[in-house]
């Protein structure tokens, strides 16, 4: 069973690659770009899919290796990859699957599942930052049963927002114990988490007020986040080490952005501003905190070093050039620099899963050469 458990792994990652490569192609759509959209129902998936399909996907899987990596699987825990096991398919009805419920369906019960899991994580061990990052996974579960109920996509992705900005808070509040934060900032985190709890809430009522509400509070834990994660004692060392506080603190600053932006324009339902405003948090901050973590998640879920290489700046480069290219065509009207600006997102994304795969392969034929070498030298003895 525990083979079985472990094979299960690379294809729900696979999955959740697949529906990462799905969501951007159909973001690119959705910006003008003339391409085959595949089905008539792809450029609607956009959202749905790059937060449920491949973040949460991602996440619900690195949960639940952690969860097997310190209890083990033959311990009653092998139910917890029951989520991305629902989202991965639920991805794959979006792309591939007829229109309906049942893609929106399995995806809810996915975010379920996390629930669940972080229900159990809280039982095993209270802490701030098990506490966060459950009440992040509330927040998907709630978004996703409105999306299932019939709400617009507009309507419920500020609550996917919260389930990111909370799961990745929760992971500093966990990496930054170290520093022994005094009470008072403690609680002028959990003030903010409120105030964008209230205000996701708010928004099912007065969306307007509700939008301004939780988006000041996220502009508010990007400054407590700049200030006070460990990021900024980090970022003076080298290697990785100082890649990821690179990373870490350019999406911060990209969240203070999404917030501001969020509380002066409001709710908007679309348009450039709109974008603007989204991706400002989802490629901003969200995808660099993917490029940050990823040298240490995917080695986890897969079993394979993912060394630094400088190459890595390449792609993370790239990411923050083009968006504040898209997130300037946005404010300006100014539409050709707004679709560049996002296909250069994507060029990047792209770089960014080449220059892994690449180190990935590299160190593997590094290491099995070495392994080689040594059983020549054993033979010669």
């Amino acid at each position: 069973m525990e083979k079985a458990i472990s094979r299960l792994k690379f294809p729900l990652l696979a999955t959740g690659l697949l529906a990462l490569i799905a969501a951007t192609w159909a973001g690119l759509l959705r910006l003008g770009w003339g391409w085959p959209p595949l089905r008539p129902t792809l450029p609607m998936s956009h959202g749905p899919l790059m937060v449920c399909g491949f973040l949460g996907t991602v996440i619900g899987l690195e949960r639940a290796v952690a969860l097997s990596a310190s209890f083990g699987t033959s311990g009653g825990y092998r139910w917890t990859y029951a989520g991305p096991v629902l989202t991965g398919l639920g991805a794959l009805v979006l792309i591939i699957g007829p229109p309906g419920l049942l893609g929106p369906l399995l995806l809810t019960l996915g975010s379920l599942s996390l629930v669940l899991v972080f229900g159990l994580i809280v039982r095993i061990q209270m802490a701030a930052y098990t506490a966060t990052m459950a009440l992040g996974a509330l927040m998907w579960l709630v978004g996703n049963s409105l999306w299932l109920l019939g709400r617009p996509v507009y309507s419920v992705v500020f609550w996917w927002s919260g389930f990111l900005i909370l799961t990745i808070a929760g992971e500093r509040l966990e990496l930054g114990r170290v520093l022994r934060h005094s009470r008072r900032v403690q609680t002028l985190f959990w003030v903010m988490v409120i105030a964008l709890g209230g205000g996701l809430a708010a928004g099912l009522i007065w969306f307007d007020a509700g939008v301004r509400l939780s988006s000041a509070a996220m502009a508010a834990l990007a400054l407590w986040l700049l200030r006070f994660d460990i990021a900024r004692y980090t970022v003076r060392k080298s290697g990785l080490t100082r890649f990821m506080a690179i990373c870490l603190l350019a999406g911060y600053g990209w969240l203070a952005v999404g917030g501001l932006l969020g509380l002066i324009y409001g709710g908007l339902t679309a348009g450039p501003k709109y974008d603007a405003m989204l991706h400002a948090i989802y490629v901003g901050f969200v995808l660099s905190m993917i490029f940050a973590h990823a040298p240490i998640i995917f080695p986890a879920i897969t079993g394979r070093a993912i060394p630094f290489r400088p190459i890595f700046y390449s792609h993370l480069v790239l990411l923050h050039g083009s968006l504040l290219l898209r997130v300037l065509g946005d404010l300006a009207l100014w539409l050709p620099v707004r679709q560049w600006g996002g296909l250069l997102n994507a060029a990047a994304l792209a770089l960014f899963l080449l220059n892994t795969g690449y180190v990935m392969v590299s160190q593997a034929r590094l290491e099995q050469a070495g392994t080689k070498s040594q059983d020549v030298k054993e033979v010669e003895r």
